[in-house]
């Protein structure tokens, strides 16, 4: 296969070009010129075309999808999909200001009764719809790890997950979100995610999740990921009537 830098000087052979209707040399232009020279044009083009489309990034041939009902139940059960919460309802009369560290649930924003509801309801949903939860993974703050634990009755504190500014000044903030996103969960099962609104914010942008809202995403391995679906707090028992 030609080389990226072969294709280049290939690209770049001379050939005498007419200007003001005389050739390069001096001489007369001969029809086999005008003949020849747009003909060369029109290669260096197709070569051009040729080499964007051999070097395009691998995240350009990446499937688009959008899922829901039946279509998207029947991906979940199948396993290999990733679900990221963010945690249900809050009481925003609360913050993280004071809190000493992520035991100290006292000085932080905390779950409502209503969010610890959500939270349940939610939990019964995933069990009634058989989805092959493997892994669960939650942000180390009380109010995730909380929303975990109601919702499937287990959570591992993980700070791939934990929470952080929307507009980080470093891409490096994300990054290990970014690869366990990317990353396919143990084969016939879903990876549950339990985090905050500003983490994906940052890495995959709008619309923001709202508290209880799950989206669904595909990892792609080095090609990164795709979300598929989001799924509001109150409508998972939708996923097997439509």
């Amino acid at each position: 296969m030609r080389s990226a830098d072969n294709d280049a000087d290939y690209a770049s052979i001379r050939i005498d070009t007419v200007r003001n209707g005389t050739a390069a040399s001096g001489q007369a232009p001969t029809r086999m010129n005008r003949m020849h020279a747009p003909s060369m044009a029109c290669l260096r083009a197709l070569l051009v075309v040729a080499a964007l489309l051999l070097f395009a990034p691998a995240w350009a041939d990446a499937p688009t999808q959008n899922l829901s009902g039946r279509a998207l139940l029947s991906a979940l059960r199948e396993g290999g999909l990733i679900l990221y919460f963010r945690h249900a309802s809050t009481d925003f009369g609360q913050n993280d200001d004071q809190m000493t560290g992520y035991e100290d649930c006292a000085k932080q924003r905390n779950l409502t009764e209503r969010g610890r509801a959500e939270a349940r309801d939610i939990g019964v949903a995933v069990k009634r719809l058989e989805l092959p939860i493997g892994d669960v993974m939650a942000s180390p703050f009380c109010r995730t790890m909380e929303t975990a634990r109601l919702i499937f009755g287990t959570a591992t504190a993980s700070a791939a997950v934990r929470g952080g500014p929307a507009r980080p000044e470093s891409e490096e903030r994300y990054a290990a979100l970014r690869k366990l996103l990317s990353t396919p969960p143990r084969p016939g099962t879903d990876l549950a995610i339990v985090s905050h609104g500003n983490p994906f914010n940052a890495v995959v942008g709008a619309p923001y999740l709202a508290e209880g809202e799950a989206a669904v995403i595909r990892p792609l391995g080095a090609q990164g990921f795709i979300v598929i679906a989001r799924v509001p707090k109150n409508a998972w028992d939708n996923l097997s009537k439509n």
